[in-house]
């Protein structure tokens, strides 16, 4: 008897502390929150979140936002994950890093970085207005956001097609290639297909990371409406602590539901290539 619960009593105190830390900084506060958004009226705060123009716009445009930068991400990166991760070349160790370098960036460095490049006195306006006669500035809209969201996105990715590729069977490339398959061909069909649960999942990742991205915003937010924004707008400007508490929900929700889409997908992936 005593062999059996010793075990057991090392199980609770492994367990215990990612329990707290759970209860602590995600249970508990995601409680408060939603007491706070309800107000006392549950369904009519939410209704009136949901068919609120503003509130929906926002949160349709960073779906939206999230989604361009995702896609653009999973493309970018996987043509330079796979070019790293199988071809050695003289300075590839400083391309990695040079590429996985704006991991160590906060959301507000690489705002700034994109008002250097594409703000009123960037880089790009510069360029444009010696060529063109004509100031090209779009750090503070859609455009720019979107530039930065890619900044900070691709190298993420990047890492995580690597580390699939260093992993697949290469001998099921040569039989395909053995068979008079092409290089597309191995690509689209092979390779792709054996990434794909890696790359749903890195998608997933990128999704999420932009929805809740602040610093870049913040730091861009001149004509740009954003729900991480919004939030905040209505946090430190209208003191609506009802309404950011139920935005808060709902960007978790929309969050949520997408990281449990990818999780699926990923396993479906998974018994596709088995």
């Amino acid at each position: 008897m005593h062999d059996l619960t010793f075990p057991l009593r090392w199980r609770v105190a492994l367990v215990a502390p990612a329990l707290a830390v759970f209860l602590a900084f995600w249970l508990l506060p995601m409680a408060a929150l939603v007491q706070l958004s309800a107000n006392g009226h549950f369904i009519a705060t939410y209704r009136a979140l949901l068919t609120n123009g503003r509130y929906m716009t926002s949160l349709v445009q960073t779906v939206l936002l999230c989604a361009a930068v995702t896609l653009a991400t999973l493309v970018i990166s996987t043509t330079c994950g796979l070019l790293l991760a199988r071809r050695e070349f003289m300075g590839r160790r400083a391309v990695v890093a040079l590429l996985t370098f704006p991991l160590a960036f906060p959301g507000v460095v690489v705002g700034f970085m994109v008002i250097m490049l594409a703000g009123r006195q960037g880089l790009i306006g510069a360029l444009a207005l010696r060529f063109t006669g004509e100031r090209w500035v779009f750090a503070y809209s859609m455009a720019g956001l979107f530039a930065g969201y890619l900044y900070f996105s691709i190298p993420r990715v990047i890492v995580t097609v690597m580390a699939c590729a260093s992993k697949l069977d290469t001998s099921l490339e040569e039989a395909a290639r053995s068979l008079g398959a092409s290089s597309w061909r191995v690509t689209c069909d092979v390779v792709l297909p054996a990434l794909a649960p890696g790359l749903v999942a890195a998608g997933a990742v990128c999704f999420a990371t932009a929805m809740g991205a602040f610093g870049t915003a913040f730091t861009l937010a001149t004509d740009i409406d954003v729900l991480p924004m919004t939030i905040y707008t209505e946090f430190t400007l209208n003191a609506n602590m009802a309404t950011t508490a139920g935005l808060s929900i709902v960007l978790g929700v929309v969050t949520w539901g997408v990281l449990t889409l990818a999780r699926s997908l990923s396993g479906a992936s998974v018994a596709a290539t088995a």
